[in-house]
């Protein structure tokens, strides 16, 4: 394919994206509604083959029967020239592996809103009745808004699709291959929360949780390999969920991809500040009532620094003085009228005794 190729007279490819194992991903235009697209064809030397037409048939026919905002919606599907081609939402996001490979690590409160996203678009998957069987971070894509959508499903399992694979071929990418596929059973949601959790241990601790010599060492170290601890900076929470997730016994994991969602969404916002007084008020919520004060004894530093306490200890100070000179002076007969001499004031005596 090149640039100027059209798919039905009505998709112009402008740009290669990606490349992958059965097709090529091209940002194009449509035509006929004006609008930037993305088309993931059938690579040049599959045409004409009806195994791989077959499968880009069951991707399509998966893809439409989901649909979730975190889910790359599915706009068209068509054929031509012994070829298939699949016309989806373009997604102007970075694909998780690049942010990976760039960043190293993220931190949980980076990393869990947006793979709760990608549980809730694959818990709307399970519900639809398909095992995405292929997630990893390059089929993540992460918009500048921190939006998550989840694509590719290219080798989906749907409800009642008949088996594409050869007896004992394995669906999935080693690194985030779930221990019950490695092992031949039968794809189940329980895998998809599995990679989903792969990518948790990847992001927290910068590097997968096994590894091997090729593929099938990778695939047998998922289910024969204890789960090496995560750092010790993974807060405990958000550990016992990561470690969960990537359970051997698939019936140990958490319940669904919405449990997982669920919980991720809790422990994003176990951390976010509580909303100050007047935010809490602005937004029709009650403010919380003030703790109660306790009394301290204040010290001396505190009382000099205190204007009203001054004035309040002179003003005391100044009143007890007054008190102390009228008391003093009743004492020494200031009850004594005006012009009257110590003789008389004997003589009322006197007759009080009298």
């Amino acid at each position: 394919m090149r640039p100027g190729h059209l798919l039905r007279e009505r998709y112009e490819l402008t740009e290669r994206i990606a490349v992958g194992g059965m097709g090529e991903v091209w940002r194009a235009q449509d035509l006929l509604l004006g609008r930037t697209v993305a088309a993931k064809v059938l690579r040049e030397d599959l045409l004409g083959d009806a195994a791989s037409l077959a499968r880009l048939r069951a991707e399509a026919r998966n893809a439409s029967g989901v649909v979730h905002p975190n889910v790359a919606v599915l706009l068209d599907y068509g054929e031509q020239d012994g070829g298939g081609f699949l016309v989806m939402e373009y997604v102007p996001g970075e694909p998780l592996s690049e942010l990976l490979e760039r960043d190293r690590t993220l931190s949980p409160q980076r990393l869990l809103p947006v793979l709760a996203q990608c549980a809730e678009g694959l818990h709307a998957a399970h519900q639809a009745g398909v095992v995405h069987r292929d997630v990893k971070p390059s089929n993540i894509l992460v918009m500048a808004d921190g939006t998550a959508k989840l694509t590719d499903f290219g080798i989906s399992l749907g409800a009642g699709q008949p088996a594409l694979t050869a007896a004992g071929m394995v669906m999935g990418t080693a690194q985030y291959l779930p221990p019950e596929l490695a092992m031949g059973r039968p794809a189940r949601p329980a895998g998809d929360v599995y990679a989903l959790g792969v990518i948790a241990y990847e992001a927290l601790a910068g590097r997968r949780p096994f590894t091997g010599n090729n593929q099938v060492d990778i695939a047998m170290a998922h289910v024969t390999t204890p789960l090496p601890p995560l750092p010790d900076d993974v807060p405990p929470p958000v550990r016992e969920l990561v470690t969960a997730m990537l359970a051997k016994d698939p019936a140990e994991r958490p319940v669904s991809a919405a449990a997982v969602a669920r919980r991720m969404r809790e422990l994003v916002a176990a951390d976010v500040p509580s909303p100050t007084p007047d935010v809490a008020r602005s937004s029709g919520d009650a403010a919380p009532p003030p703790e109660p004060r306790r009394w301290r004894r204040p010290t001396w530093a505190e009382l000099a620094a205190d204007r009203l306490w001054l004035t309040v200890v002179g003003a005391g100070l100044a009143l007890a003085a007054v008190l102390a000179l009228t008391l003093g002076t009743l004492a020494l007969g200031g009850d004594q009228p005006s012009g009257s001499s110590p003789e008389t004031r004997a003589d009322r005596l006197t007759v009080r005794n009298h």
